[in-house]
């Protein structure tokens, strides 16, 4: 059988940006959900009112951002709250709050469940995504923090930033299964390939990334970047905090925050070489990618041609002020349908 073609007419790319997505600092978008033509050089298009809220009335600082196609809604985690807004209706279903806060969570790709970390807290909370109710706790002591669901939904990783190793947790016994590690330093944020072979990790202290073998659990690799000098950071205190996976899984790309640039790595052969340079508008702390891999989509909002390798755009709130945040994912539409979603982190693919 042939595949269905979908009359490009009716298909759509946008890119949702949650804000406050660096710290709580409102003069990078100010505060909700920012949505992006992404078929129409990343015009800003609306503003969808947003929850999250401290005690003062003051947004928090947004953590994490996932979208489920099974419940078509799109969650976004602060320090304080998770909250679920229907992509449909632009519509807030709920908001919860979960003792020790929130921090960076990963959905399954059936859209079913989330791996919730409390805010740098000891544990990780299995929430069910249509009700956010909590169905268990993986109790790790490590200062809980980034999460990544594996493609085939059997394993996700949990990343503590006091811990020299990646956590791997079976989601059908919710249990720990293996580690991978000890790595140079506590693991940051890092990223996975999709058959679950290799990890791509920062590490505190160090301008460059570790490789692990997820099949082993041991490291592999140590890269440090060439011909640029480590310096100080503005925010999360380590030289490269943001690294993504092209979705063909070719490439690396690293943050450099002090150098306010983006480093790319070959990783297609058995040695991994650095290849280029791109200097950015701004200190990154995060990249992800287009799902189809055409843009590389750094937290300084500038928007990267990933073949050319040139910034062509950056990104622009309804006032005309720069946006830059570390929340943001791609979701398709067929018509009003949601057709696929992409992820905050920047995941491979696959070949």
């Amino acid at each position: 059988m042939s595949p269905r073609v979908i009359p490009v007419s009716t298909l759509h790319h946008y890119l949702y940006v949650a804000v406050p997505g660096v710290r709580n600092l409102l003069e990078y978008g100010g505060h909700g959900l920012l949505v992006f033509d992404m078929d129409n050089g990343f015009k800003f298009i609306k503003r969808i009112p947003t929850g999250g809220l401290d005690e003062k009335g003051d947004p928090s600082n947004v953590k994490g951002i996932a979208v489920s196609l099974y419940t078509h809604c799109i969650y976004i985690s602060t320090i304080r709250s998770m909250l679920c807004l229907d992509l449909l209706t632009e519509k807030l279903v709920w908001e919860k709050f979960y003792e020790g806060g929130c921090d960076r969570m990963s959905i399954s790709p059936d859209g079913r469940t989330i791996y919730l970390p409390s805010f740098e807290g000891p544990d990780w909370k299995v929430v069910d995504a249509q009700t956010g109710n909590v169905l268990n706790r993986i109790v790790l002591n490590s200062h809980a923090h980034n999460t990544v669901y594996g493609m085939d939904g059997k394993k996700v990783y949990l990343e503590g930033l006091k811990s020299e190793y990646l956590t791997v947790v079976n989601t059908a016994s919710q249990t720990v299964a293996s580690t991978v590690g000890p790595f140079a330093n506590h693991v940051r944020p890092f990223t996975i390939d999709a058959n679950q072979s290799h990890c791509y990790v920062n590490v505190d202290s160090l301008l460059g990334f570790e490789v692990g073998d997820l099949k082993t659990g041991k490291k592999i690799a140590h890269i440090e970047v060439k011909g640029f000098h480590m310096g100080d950071v503005k925010r999360h205190g380590c030289p490269s905090h943001g690294i993504a996976l092209t979705p063909t899984e070719n490439e690396i790309w690293l943050a450099d925050a002090f150098n306010e640039s983006i480093h790319i790595f070959d990783i297609s052969k058995e040695k991994i070489n650095q290849t280029k340079s791109i200097k950015v508008s701004d200190q990154p702390g995060w990249i992800t990618f287009s799902i189809d891999g055409k843009y590389a989509m750094p937290s300084t909002g500038d928007i990267i041609d990933a073949n050319k390798k040139e910034i062509i755009a950056r990104l622009k709130d309804e006032t005309g002020a720069y946006v830059q945040s570390e929340k943001m994912v791609e979701v398709q539409f067929e018509g009003t349908n949601l057709l696929k979603a992409g992820d905050q982190f920047g995941v491979g693919r696959g070949h």
